[in-house]
């Protein structure tokens, strides 16, 4: 994936946590909201793809506004405890022409651990074939110079990470709590996903929403649909779409109308959503000139809580869960 590839990617993922979503593939050629496409069966001891089932009318007294608001505050929780977890991910891109025919298909597959508190990728296969020993050894230089510069970092620099992670904490928060005003709220039913309960709920722009953050702004070029958990009120599934043009940056690039991407979240160690799979079919254009066309594609698994912090070889990671 190219680094601007992964910029884009990053901001619709922050879009996505920042609502707290996490979802499903989709397919983005038809009108309306895209249809789930089919996933192998799942592996021995992987959770299985979301199936939704058995629609049934939900209680009227039940707010879906005060129930988005709820899920997006527990989704900055999750982000807190997402950090202490390991996982595999795998990100699969495809290029397509002008008429959206596949041209080329990349994928990486990267372990990602916890260093001194942060998630840092190694890089383990490209195309599902593991890395050469110069591609290898070149991870590792990455890897091993983080390390360096954690441990080596001063008391004034470590202040200064710490402060402009706290800011960018803030501003998401802030971010966040604008979610719930933002789009007029519908429950559309009840609906079982992995055997649970769930609230299905649409999301339309709210006519004369005002944003007051940054990223607020793009709100109300996106709707979507969002499957609640009735229990945990946590975000289960979502499925939105570009209503408008959606620009990032003075001339950075620009998400087109009818951009789609979608996400799910599974439950780990009953104590907290993560992602399993996300999915964007982007068309944009990046610094005004160069048209950009793909579908990108991640999934996560492997999901181990990571218990102590330890040192790392210039190899193969020493680990204690």
């Amino acid at each position: 994936m190219t680094m601007k590839t992964r910029n884009i990617m990053n901001w619709l993922w922050r879009f996505c946590l920042a609502a707290g979503l996490a979802c499903s593939l989709v397919t983005l050629p038809q009108p309306g909201f895209a249809q789930t496409t089919k996933k192998p069966a799942p592996k021995s001891g992987q959770q299985p793809s979301m199936g939704a089932c058995c629609s049934m009318r939900a209680d009227p007294n039940v707010d879906p506004r005060e129930l988005v608001r709820h899920a997006a505050d527990a989704e900055m929780e999750n982000e807190k405890k997402a950090k202490t977890y390991t996982y595999i991910q795998r990100s699969e891109t495809k290029k397509m022409d002008g008429d959206g025919k596949v041209t080329s298909t990349e994928s990486e597959t990267s372990e990602v651990m916890v260093l001194y508190g942060e998630h840092v990728e190694r890089l383990i296969a490209k195309n599902d074939q593991p890395l050469s020993a110069k591609d290898a050894a070149k991870v590792e230089e990455k890897i091993n110079k983080f390390m360096s510069d954690r441990k080596n970092e001063t008391d004034e620099q470590r202040k200064k990470r710490l402060a402009d992670e706290q800011k960018s904490e803030e501003q998401e928060k802030s971010y966040v709590s604008e979610i719930a005003d933002a789009y007029n709220f519908t429950i559309d039913g009840v609906e079982k996903l992995n055997g649970r309960d769930t609230y299905k709920i649409s999301a339309e722009p709210r006519p004369g929403f005002e944003p007051k953050s940054r990223f607020a702004k793009f709100l109300p070029k996106f709707h979507f649909k969002v499957w609640i958990d009735k229990d945990d009120k946590q975000w289960v599934k979502m499925d939105a779409e570009a209503l408008g043009d959606a620009s990032y940056g003075l001339f950075l690039f620009r998400i087109h109308k009818n951009s789609r991407f979608s996400l799910e979240q599974t439950r780990v160690n009953d104590e907290v959503w993560l992602p399993l799979h996300v999915h964007g079919r982007i068309d944009a254009r990046i610094l005004i000139f160069k048209s950009l066309n793909e579908e990108l594609d991640f999934t996560y698994k492997d999901y181990k809580k990571f218990r102590s912090e330890v040192k790392f070889g210039p190899t193969e990671p020493v680990t204690q869960r």
